[in-house]
């Protein structure tokens, strides 16, 4: 289906929900099929199913089958397109997300949050937000409930001190054992951390608010973001003004097709993780020192205890 839909509009791009969409239309036997399963309830439910199977492994296997068939990764979210000409893309090892492609993407203020939520919590974004990082980004997450804190500091003492979600990258993931060792005995990072705080919105009432809350709890690590299900078009000036000052990145998380989520503003990398505010958390909050304890781990041996991680 992924095939042969690029294929017939080679002049068009997609995102995973409007291939999804279009899939619907195009094989209406196979799609009937398909919505036989219970856990379907409505049409949503079966085109973010749909979705996700092409944000997956489908599309990796199409890509083997054709070499037509292309994704642009950045910038978000990840677009679909046919390539007459695979030479020069990604299948040839070239990132294309510098194709001279030119795409379409949605407006920031078409990212409407009371489609995307779906009457979900900020709570009930944790565990959607974690299948994102995890499947598109590789990343390896933990969720830091604060209610878990020691709270030594006394009442108020730890406001604005954890993240929601930390997250452990491993950048020697595809290298060799000769030099994951020697890279292991040196100086040299192997890892990143990530910290992640969400909002279900932001708007003008609360977009300082959110950002700083995020600048706090997420100045020890190597990335950070603030990440909400939608925001209103007249804030983004003000994130990215406020980004470029503090390097805080921006993600919106598309609840009804988790791969067409869009990382809004890049986070800046700091080179250095800052131990003492690692250390600060630590002391205060059981989750935020399994998340340290399981990161020395990996330093150590590299080994990753996969049932511990992306809950």
């Amino acid at each position: 289906m992924i095939i042969e839909t690029l294929r017939e509009n080679p002049e068009r791009t997609f995102t995973a929900r409007e291939m999804a969409e279009t899939f619907i239309e195009r094989y209406p036997n196979e799609i009937k099929e398909k919505q036989k399963n219970p856990r379907y309830k409505n049409r949503d439910e079966l085109i973010a199913q749909l979705a996700a199977e092409i944000g997956g492994e489908r599309t990796e296997a199409a890509k083997k089958k054709c070499k037509n068939v292309t994704t642009q990764d950045k910038p978000r979210p990840r677009l679909y397109f046919w390539s007459e000409t695979p030479s020069i893309n990604e299948a040839e090892g070239v990132d294309a997300s510098e194709e001279p492609v030119v795409h379409s993407q949605p407006p920031v203020d078409s990212i409407d949050s009371s489609i995307n939520t779906l009457a979900l919590n900020e709570h009930e974004l944790y565990p959607l937000l974690i299948d994102f990082l995890a499947e598109d980004m590789g990343l390896f997450c933990r969720r830091i409930d604060e209610r878990k804190s020691r709270n030594t500091q006394g009442a108020g003492g730890n406001h604005w001190l954890h993240p929601d979600i930390a997250a452990l990258e491993t950048l020697d993931k595809n290298w060799s054992s000769v030099v994951r060792d020697c890279v292991r005995n040196s100086n040299d990072a192997y890892v990143r951390l990530w910290s992640f705080e969400v909002k279900k919105d932001l708007n003008k009432s609360n977009v300082r608010k959110s950002f700083f809350q995020a600048v706090s709890n997420s100045s020890w690590a190597n990335f950070a973001y603030l990440v909400a299900t939608g925001l209103d078009s007249a804030v983004e000036s003000e994130l990215q003004m406020l980004s470029g000052l503090h390097g805080i990145g921006v993600i919106i998380l598309n609840t009804r097709s988790l791969f067409d989520s869009q990382i809004l503003i890049p986070a800046r990398e700091r080179n250095n993780i800052d131990w003492l505010s690692v250390n600060r958390i630590t002391e205060e909050n059981k989750d935020f020192e399994s998340f340290v304890d399981q990161v020395g781990i990996y330093i150590q041996t590299g080994r990753i205890t996969k049932s511990l991680w992306n809950k």
